[in-house]
């Protein structure tokens, strides 16, 4: 018997674009976002969003929006799950090493800053080197680290499978070293030049060990100093280009150099960027590649990113890692790091770097995602934002190259891009439009934080004299230590007007956003009587009040109330919600500067900020 293919969607039409947008504008009329005369096209551009980079995101695609160029993709294979290492001890570290490698790690990230490339041998004893990929950041002692490390390959007689010996002098430089040694970074000089030092190793490394890389094209310091997604991609792309012409001079061919290069992005737990970013990259050095005329694979190591981790909260922080893994993995990462959730308070324990790895064999073995080849291609909104991204990053990096090369912007032309990019990514975060789970939306004024021994957990040196290193919750976690350093927790009253049905949304969202700086909240109860709500607000003995209930009760009640406060020694009333009312002297609604308002509140209490 045969049984007919099944038709989805038989007997009805195909939908367009432009009913799409006639029938969303109907909707935005009646919702007063858009005036009556509006066109069509106005519904579309009215749900769209702009990244930090400018690149428009739509809130419909269709295979209009699908780019000509070629997708540029990596094979489907399961990828490197590594773990990074920074403890100072370096006892710790070999056992935390050793421990990794037999529960699912297949790579090592090893950070000497702390503890010095002498300490290799003993961190790397019972580790077999032949089998597990070991990637070394050193910061000023790269060069240092990177000979060791070969010197401990001869003298173990074994050949790697993969690494990276972390030479990355404009990373370095970009994260505040002094010094890279081994490279001059004169401003004259466009590129790093290498020393006769840094050259032999060069080619003692493309000889030698044709598979371990010497430069890593460290993007996460733009990352970490507000990047947006192109602006991380056009400095990464900008700084490999840098160093091939480095590995050019020392020696190397074009073929050999475009081998000694791995990348390394930042993985957020936007999803889609981070797949999108991904696969731009590939796009750009493949151009790039093609130009130098070599094979045009990039080796990509993602990692999850420092700046979007909290130090409140920290249990959240399992599920922004998740969704970046998640979202590297999807756009096709060959290695991936997964930041322990304790990071931030100090160095991660055992079950912190437990849950990290597990977190991407989960991802690997129970989900699949590494089975299918490029998962997102072929996805309209996908390909749109990845060509978008490439564009835009190619015009960065074209700018770059305009201003000297790499070696020359970090001088002016990136911090300055850059900190602009922070300014309105610092807006953003203030105002919560983007919003941080746990930090500046529902927060936990009860939490404990676990303790952690004192050291560096985020991945990459602290920066120095290079560029800032920013979370994007710090600002907002300032307020919450300096509340909670306070003899009595700082509170404000809310003035709830009506019953309950009725104020409690608007309650509920202002004890919200007070809690996000640690400011706690006291209730006057149900009810509409000035005088009721005075007496309550005299027992909570707190200066700062806030009126909460419908536009129809403000109408009825609003001044009556803040007269009753002022009268009763309110230094300051606020209002949830929008309208003008004698005796308010100011508004907290979805959208508002919430820091700036957290801020005026500290001063009426009288904390000292």
């Amino acid at each position: 018997m045969t049984v007919p293919p099944l038709e989805f969607a038989a007997g009805f039409p195909p939908g367009t674009r432009e009913q799409w947008r006639t029938l969303a504008l109907g909707v935005l009329r009646k919702s007063g976002v858009l005036p009556e005369d509006a066109v069509p096209a106005a519904a579309e551009e009215a749900l769209s969003s702009t990244t930090y980079d400018g690149v428009t995101i739509a809130p419909l695609h269709d295979a209009s929006d699908l780019p000509d160029a070629p997708r540029v993709v990596r094979p489907a294979r399961p990828w490197d799950v590594r773990q990074r290492h920074a403890h100072p001890n370096p006892a710790v570290t070999r056992e935390a090493v050793l421990a990794d490698l037999e529960n699912g790690v297949t790579s090592i990230w090893l950070d000497l800053t702390s503890i010095g490339p002498e300490a290799l041998p003993r961190v790397l004893d019972g580790v077999y080197l032949d089998l597990a990929p070991v990637v070394l950041e050193a910061g000023d002692r790269a060069h240092e680290a990177a000979t060791a490390f070969l010197d401990l390959l001869a003298e173990r007689g074994v050949t790697p499978p993969g690494g990276n010996l972390g030479l990355d002098p404009l990373g370095a430089r970009a994260r505040g070293a002094s010094a890279a040694p081994g490279f001059d970074l004169g401003r004259e000089n466009a590129f790093p030049r290498a020393t006769d030092a840094a050259s032999d190793l060069l080619r003692r490394c493309a000889r030698d060990f044709p598979v371990l890389r010497t430069f890593v094209v460290d993007a996460l310091p733009y990352h970490d100093a507000g990047a947006g997604d192109a602006e991380e991609l056009g400095c990464s792309i900008a700084t490999g280009v840098a160093y091939l012409r480095t590995m050019t001079a020392a020696g190397l061919s074009a073929e050999q150099a475009l081998g000694q290069l791995e990348f390394r992005y930042a993985a957020t737990a936007d999803q889609f960027l981070t797949i999108a970013k991904l696969r731009a990259a590939r796009r750009l050095w493949a151009r790039v590649a093609e130009v130098v005329g070599g094979p045009g694979e990039q080796l990509q190591h993602a990692v999850t990113s420092s700046a979007m981790m909290t130090e409140r909260d920290p249990w959240v922080n399992m599920l922004r890692t998740t969704l970046a893994c998640f979202g590297a993995g999807v756009g096709g990462a060959d290695a991936v790091t997964v930041q322990p959730f304790d990071a931030v308070l100090g160095l991660p324990d055992a079950f912190a770097r437990r849950i990290a790895r597990n977190t991407q064999s989960l991802l690997l073995e129970e989900a699949g995602v590494a089975r299918v080849l490029d998962p997102a291609g072929g996805s309209w909104y996908v390909e749109r934002l990845t060509a978008d991204l490439a564009e835009s990053a190619w015009a960065w990096f074209q700018e770059i190259e305009r201003a000297g090369g790499m070696a020359v912007a970090l001088e002016r032309l990136v911090p300055e891009r850059l900190a602009a990019t922070r300014a309105r990514r610092a807006d953003g975060v203030a105002h919560r439009r983007d919003p941080i789970t746990g930090v500046s939306e529902f927060p936990n004024l009860t939490e404990r934080l676990p303790e952690r021994e004192p050291g560096h957990g985020l991945a990459g040196a602290p920066s120095g004299a290079g560029l800032p290193r920013v979370r994007y919750a710090e600002e907002f976690e300032a307020l919450r230590d300096l509340a909670d350093a306070q003899d009595e927790r700082p509170t404000v009253f809310l003035a709830t007007i009506g019953p309950v049905a009725v104020h409690t949304a608007r309650a509920s969202f202002a004890a919200n956003l007070f809690a996000a700086g640690g400011v706690a909240t006291v209730t006057s109860g149900p009810g509409t009587d000035a005088a009721a709500i005075a007496a309550a607000f005299r027992d909570a003995g707190t200066p700062v009040a806030c009126l909460c209930s419908s536009d129809r009760l403000y109408g009825e009640h609003a001044e009556a109330v803040a007269a009753a406060l002022r009268e009763a020694g309110a230094r300051r009333v606020w209002l949830a919600g929008k309208g003008e009312y004698e005796g308010v002297d100011d508004r907290v609604y979805a959208g508002c500067d919430a820091l700036g308002v957290l801020r005026t509140t500290f001063d009426d209490l009288g904390v000292t900020r």
